[in-house]
């Protein structure tokens, strides 16, 4: 065993011990608890609003010299969202925990709607302007500002520079590299360099250069893969009902294969909530931070809850269940293929023959395009936040660049657990203090309510918080936002 094998063993090992406490213990239990509650303390907000997610996301809105619209931090934070989780994460949880993991993917996606609410709610209205006069916030400024514990905020921060500014772009180039080679036989490392060239060129462009990029890609690939996934059912119609109700039934253990009740439902959920958090990242806090970047409309703070809202809806209850359903239809699973991607290839390669493994490699390539930019937006607004200045954000740029190559070349395992190890330990941070912050979201979402019962456009009126004394920027509330004409 040569000293980088010894290494990346001790790693497995410590990265392992951690993941092992955090998600078999812990989040697999706490994050869908949190998520109901917000549910049931908000009324089903995800039910009860969601026409009003679909108007507050096409209301329009535009750039203006503080903020993005409201559709380019919601593209935005899809582009961090729809990566290697959407394709390679769903076909690991269906190898690991069978057909059942996606129903937990569901229930997770459900509350987690609740919990996305929440957090980029708080987000807007802690936000402040950095030095530019550009809206800045996220989990680490609702820390500081809304719980006056700026040593949470740091904390908070440094996890979410290791796993989105670091560590996520090594797993999405690395899914890239494997699915190149897969389909074209393309060198691994000739894979990360053209990434890291294409997403360098985007992310030294900037916030917004980032957004307007994210608006051009994201709406068309997520529509693309839609559409295709929409062909396989229509035509494998009759066997969907019989794939529904192996889903339930291997979600609570009941199918012989899945190993026993105990053992089969252990397996489904635990792979399930972990797939699920990775893709659609409700409660993880790393969202709000481009939420916090816009100028939502209408101009209050719930407004750009509800739009992250309905990011986790089209993540993972519209794309992850593509990606699903294409591969139980298929028949691809439990034929022997189990490997992330190889899997979701192999399934594709069955219903659209030679061409299939081909279209998952290109539309991986756009996917972890779109997340590498996505993740580096988040990791911005915690360099803003411990200060690190413009040679922070030129270090950070760099970082995120040269994980693309470690990641191409290194063994996934270690890649996927260390991701799940830095993402585990953001979220117990941020569901901490949205749950401590959860009086001030229900009196935001009921100020909300009322004024759309009343026929208004909702608008935050700052003065009807003198709780919050200066931890928020009142100027932010009580001026309209400088928006350009249409």
């Amino acid at each position: 065993m040569t000293a980088i094998q010894t290494i990346e063993a001790m790693l497995q090992a410590a990265v392992g011990g951690i993941n092992a406490v955090i998600w078999n213990y812990l989040l697999v239990g706490v994050l869908p608890l949190v998520g109901l509650y917000f549910s049931a303390r908000l009324g089903l907000i995800q039910l009860r609003r969601f026409p009003q997610m679909l108007r507050v996301v096409f209301a329009g809105g535009h750039e203006g010299s503080a903020g993005i619209s409201p559709f380019e931090a919601l593209c935005t934070s899809l582009a961090s969202r729809i990566g290697t989780g959407n394709l390679v994460g769903v076909a690991i949880a269906l190898g690991a925990g069978g057909a059942g993991a996606i129903f937990w993917m569901w229930v997770v996606a459900f509350f987690g709607m609740a919990t996305a609410y929440a957090e980029s709610s708080l987000a807007q209205l802690y936000k402040v302007r950095d030095g530019a006069g550009q809206y800045r916030g996220g989990p680490a400024f609702y820390m500081a500002r809304g719980l006056r514990a700026h040593w949470m905020g740091v904390l908070f921060s440094i996890f979410l520079l290791v796993a989105f500014g670091l560590v996520f772009s090594a797993v999405q180039a690395n899914s890239i590299s494997a699915a190149m080679a897969e389909a074209f036989a393309i060198d691994r490392r000739w894979s990360a360099i053209g990434l890291a060239v294409l997403a360098g060129t985007i992310i030294f462009g900037g916030l917004r250069s980032i957004a307007r990029f994210a608006v051009l890609v994201v709406p068309l690939m997520a529509a693309v893969y839609l559409a295709l996934a929409l062909w396989v059912v229509f035509s494998n119609a009759a066997q969907v009902p019989a794939m529904l109700s192996l889903i339930v039934h291997s979600a609570f253990g009941l199918e012989p294969a899945a190993g026993g009740i105990l053992g089969g439902l252990a397996a489904a959920m635990l792979n399930g909530v972990k797939r699920g958090l990775f893709s659609n990242e409700a409660g993880m806090g790393s969202a709000p931070n481009i939420a916090a970047a816009a100028m939502p409309v209408p101009h209050h703070p719930a407004s750009q809850g509800l739009v992250q809202s309905f990011g986790v809806f089209v993540d993972t209850l519209l794309v992850c269940t593509a990606t699903a359903l294409m591969i139980l239809l298929s028949g691809a699973l439990g034929s022997g293929e189990q490997d992330g991607i190889r899997l979701t290839q192999a399934a594709m390669a069955q219903h659209f023959g030679a061409w299939g493994p081909t279209f998952i490699a290109v539309s991986l390539f756009f996917f972890a395009l779109t997340s590498i930019v996505g993740n580096y937006a988040y990791a911005e607004s915690a360099v803003i936040f411990l200060r690190g200045g413009r040679k922070g954000l030129l270090l950070m740029k760099a970082g995120a660049i040269a994980m693309v190559g470690w990641g191409a070349v290194t063994r996934v395992g270690l890649v996927w657990d260390t991701a799940d190890a830095a993402m585990g330990l953001m979220a117990l941070i941020n569901l901490v203090a949205i749950m401590m912050l959860s009086g001030l979201v229900v009196k935001l979402t009921r100020d909300y309510d009322a004024q759309l019962r009343a026929g208004k456009v909702p608008r935050l009126d700052a003065s009807a918080y003198p709780e919050l004394g200066d931890r928020i920027d009142r100027t932010i509330w009580t001026e309209r936002p400088t928006v350009p004409p249409a």
